[in-house]
């Protein structure tokens, strides 16, 4: 008899959503507070930058005025955080462009990344995991199966230089930095492909051994069934289920990763604006881009959550039973 799947009650929705506001709120928050925490003045910095140092206390004050630094805390806290509701990120206090704009020029450059490196996670960390539950010898198995082990715990920094200087510096493959072509593009998909696809491997490396074990494995085994079929027709299905509450792991993971990724290569994008606007303290940039990154966590992780009891309905019930 088929398994029956059913949609999410209202109220089982109605939660995740204020589940997702909550987060994004605190993430906005928390980002406003560290900002403020930091010794030092954006205005400041701004007019250092722009070799006007000794711009006198009239300027600094009208300018203070412009970006609302002159009111007092929850006041600046409550004008931000009306905005943002309202979808108004601000201007840069660093380029006075709007924040919407400057995110997105560089959202296409970091999404082309992020999607490059998941394909290549994906088809890495699989294969891999796969390889390891096929592994006839015991010696290879375990060795398959402790790589990802070895991928996780490496520095995405480390990787990133490593892989420069052996594929761009020694054998000239590919360029060392820049955003032009696809050429530009390999490097830094790699660099964060590695731990995210080690990271993958890891989960579906242990979901399908405990699969392996299941009864109903044992008895389509019984049936005959190859090993391979019955691994990727029958074992492979019901072990990447795990899969999916890795989603939003494999999102900050990327979200994080280029980061350091798109500084390494010198590429333009999300990672290398919010670095720009966390050095010079320009605060609406660096909360436009938490909240982006926020955004992006949330939102993978309430659809994971909804499609959940469209896969298994168990896992509703179970959710509404704790």
């Amino acid at each position: 008899m088929p398994r029956q799947t059913r949609l999410p009650p209202p109220g089982y929705v109605a939660r995740r959503l204020g589940q997702s506001a909550l987060v994004l709120w605190a993430a906005f928050t928390l980002a406003f507070a560290i900002l403020y925490i930091l010794p030092s003045d954006p205005v400041s910095i701004m007019l250092n930058q722009a070799e006007q140092s000794l711009a006198d206390a009239a300027q600094v004050a009208a300018l203070r005025a412009e970006y609302n630094l002159d009111q007092p805390l929850v006041v600046q806290y409550g004008i931000a955080l009306w905005r943002a509701l309202h979808l108004d990120l601000g201007r840069s206090i660093q380029t006075g462009q709007p924040v919407a704009a400057l995110l997105a020029q560089a959202i296409p450059a970091t999404a082309t990344l992020a999607a490059a490196a998941l394909a290549l996670a994906l088809v890495g960390g699989i294969g891999l995991a796969l390889a390891g539950s096929l592994a006839q010898a015991g010696w290879l198995r375990a060795a398959l199966l402790a790589a990802p082990a070895l991928g996780v715990s490496l520095p995405t920094f480390w990787i990133g230089l490593l892989l420069l200087q052996a594929l761009s510096f020694h054998f000239f493959l590919f360029p060392a930095m820049g955003n032009e072509g696809w050429q530009s593009l390999v490097l830094p998909a790699l660099t964060l492909a590695v731990p995210t696809s080690a990271a993958i491997a890891q989960v579906l490396g242990r979901s399908l051994a405990a699969a392996w074990g299941q009864p109903f494995a044992e008895a389509i085994r019984a049936k005959g069934v190859s090993r391979p079929r019955l691994l990727l027709t029958h074992v492979l299905p019901n072990a990447a289920v795990p899969l999916l509450t890795m989603a939003g792991i494999i999102t900050g993971n990327l979200l994080a990763g280029s980061v350091v990724t798109e500084t390494v290569f010198s590429r333009e994008g999300v990672g290398r604006l919010a670095q720009g606007a966390v050095a010079v303290k320009d605060i609406p940039v660096v909360q436009g881009v938490v909240l982006l990154a926020a955004a992006s966590f949330v939102l993978v992780n309430l659809l994971v959550d909804l499609l959940y009891p469209l896969l298994d309905p168990r896992i509703l019930q179970q959710r509404q039973a704790g």
